[in-house]
């Protein structure tokens, strides 16, 4: 088995595919003030198997288009939903989010919960501003400094791995520049990362290490996850997601 694909094995089995909460997810639909009895057109993109859709199911009165481009995670979602009941508002979609079959000014909402940085932050809040009616929200989350300065190693890695971290001024900046009113922001607690996302997976490791006879590639997925885990136990003070919540404007 490719190494992409068990990465995809790995992840597929969580409640959650980065770090995030139903509670937090809660608060920026809250932070977004939409009327949750008016019928609502939303988009959630980058909906891994369906964490931020379900919440968004549950408190809206929308029709969601979740959007990823793993057919594994939407069928998840599907089955999800059925179970919850939740299947007629749903309606999945398996697409690239660079690559969007969607309308100029479709959706009311566009959602989308740490995955907006496989295309970068910038570009992904310029794409998708067309998708938006005026006055539509946009509510992502992204990989944030929270802090002016840092120590140069937790500056090195996520510069490699993701140059486009900085902090939420400049993200709220970019936000204007593209055309929208900035509405509110907050930080993802800790327990968003630990509990939510890191613990559950670091719960998965064994079992998946033995599906695969703890093989040289399997290892080495888990070597990269744990580097990852112990790197946020360390510098955690100076990152996180930071969740924006902002307005289309004319």
């Amino acid at each position: 088995m490719e190494d992409y694909q068990l990465l995809i094995e790995l992840h597929k089995a969580g409640q959650r595919q980065g770090p995030g909460g139903d509670e937090e997810s809660a608060k920026a639909l809250d932070m977004a003030l939409l009327d949750g009895s008016q019928p609502l057109h939303v988009a959630d993109i980058g909906c891994g198997t369906g964490a931020s859709t379900l919440v968004l199911a549950r408190r809206l009165n929308a029709r969601i288009t979740a959007v990823d481009f793993l057919q594994d995670f939407l069928d998840l979602l599907a089955e999800k939903a059925k179970g919850a009941g939740l299947s007629q508002q749903i309606q999945p979609l398996c697409c690239s989010m660079d690559a969007l079959p969607f309308g100029d000014q479709e959706f009311d909402l566009i959602w989308s919960e740490g995955a907006i940085y496989n295309i970068g932050f910038e570009r992904g809040i310029s794409d998708w501003r067309r998708y938006l009616k005026v006055g539509g929200m946009l509510v992502v989350s992204e990989i944030t400094w929270t802090t002016a300065s840092r120590p140069l190693e937790i500056q090195r890695h996520w510069e490699r791995e993701y140059p486009e971290i900085n902090v939420a001024s400049a993200k709220m900046q970019q936000l204007e520049k593209q055309g929208y009113a900035p509405m509110g922001y907050f930080v993802l607690p800790e327990n968003c990362w630990r509990d939510n996302y890191y613990r559950p997976m670091q719960k998965r490791f064994p079992a998946f290490l033995e599906r695969h006879g703890h093989s040289n590639e399997a290892q080495a997925i888990v070597a990269a996850e744990t580097e990852e885990i112990e790197l946020y136990e360390k510098y955690k003070a100076y990152y996180s997601y930071g969740v924006y919540i902002a307005k289309k404007l004319d």
